[in-house]
């Protein structure tokens, strides 16, 4: 046991629904420690997906949210003041390279690019990470393995991977899944019967025709699980739409009218048959403004 990476080692099986090839490709990849870059649309299951492979490989997982703030310091790392002086402490890519963990750059392109490229001596047959500050050459431990992820649909000239960067990778690319397996994800994951998870995956399909017509991002896979397990708990389902899907996407007056309406599409004949009012939730939940 090595209590510094135990931390992040995943104690209980995470739920992942696999649509494909994708797990054995990944594990393929895994044993000769290639590096994987995953790509596609918010929302999808990307992370999860590395979270189920983590634990199904027996690895520790150490997730880096990437920003435009980050700095290589902050995936290396830095000299810290202390009561003795000045330590060296690793961060969270040397960490990973230096116990064998899985290291996991969630939404690379966020980050600047001076600072990805830090990871290149990583990922190819070097498998080091240059310590210039600390004058160590890091060399990664066997099973250390590198996976990065982004959203292609989010590209622009400015935030992009460089041809250098990505041909350094593996890649497999994420989508929404088809219809009835969607559906049986946000079923299992927030409670609602499958008939209410089709219908939130009918809304979200909607949603998504509508990419590049008024809205930059369809309806998400994990914005559904949000809408489900709210009406799980009893929040009427136009009013969790509303709260879970519509407001958070848009807020142009004309797209969430649009939204609303595929809300009522798929939710009015339900909400008619419970005899009440769609607008309004059960006693002690409060609903959201619809001039919002």
């Amino acid at each position: 046991m090595n209590p510094i990476v135990d931390q992040y080692r995943i104690a209980r099986e995470p739920y992942y629904r696999p649509v494909a090839d994708e797990v054995e490709l990944f594990a393929a990849a895994y044993s000769t420690r290639m590096p994987m870059m995953l790509k596609g649309p918010t929302g999808c299951g990307k992370t999860r997906f590395v979270e189920y492979m983590a634990f199904r490989l027996g690895r520790p997982l150490i997730t880096v949210a990437c920003n435009e703030d980050m700095t290589a310091s902050d995936l290396v790392g830095r000299f810290l003041l202390s009561a003795s002086g000045t330590e060296w402490h690793d961060g969270p890519l040397a960490i990973a390279a230096r116990h064998g963990a899985i290291c996991y750059l969630d939404e690379i392109v966020e980050g600047r690019q001076d600072t990805t490229v830090v990871i290149h001596p990583l990922t190819d047959s070097r498998r080091v990470l240059p310590l210039e500050k600390k004058g160590e050459l890091l060399r990664a431990h066997p099973d250390f393995q590198i996976v990065i992820s982004y959203n292609p649909g989010y590209q622009s000239l400015m935030k992009d991977l460089k041809q250098s960067t990505k041909q350094r990778f593996g890649g497999l690319d994420f989508s929404y899944p088809e219809h009835g397996v969607e559906a049986e994800i946000v079923a299992h994951e927030s409670g609602v019967s499958p008939d209410v998870a089709g219908r939130l995956v009918s809304i979200a399909e909607r949603s998504r025709n509508l990419k590049g017509h008024g809205l930059d991002e369809g309806l998400s896979t994990r914005m559904l699980i949000h809408a489900g397990s709210l009406i799980s708990r009893g929040v009427r389902p136009l009013a969790a739409c509303r709260v879970a899907l519509v407001r958070p996407i848009t807020d142009d007056p004309d797209m969430r009218d649009a939204l609303d309406a595929a809300v009522s599409t798929f939710f009015q004949a339900q909400a008619g048959a419970a005899g009440a009012d769609p607008s309004r939730t059960p006693s002690g939940v409060a609903d959201v403004d619809r001039s919002g």
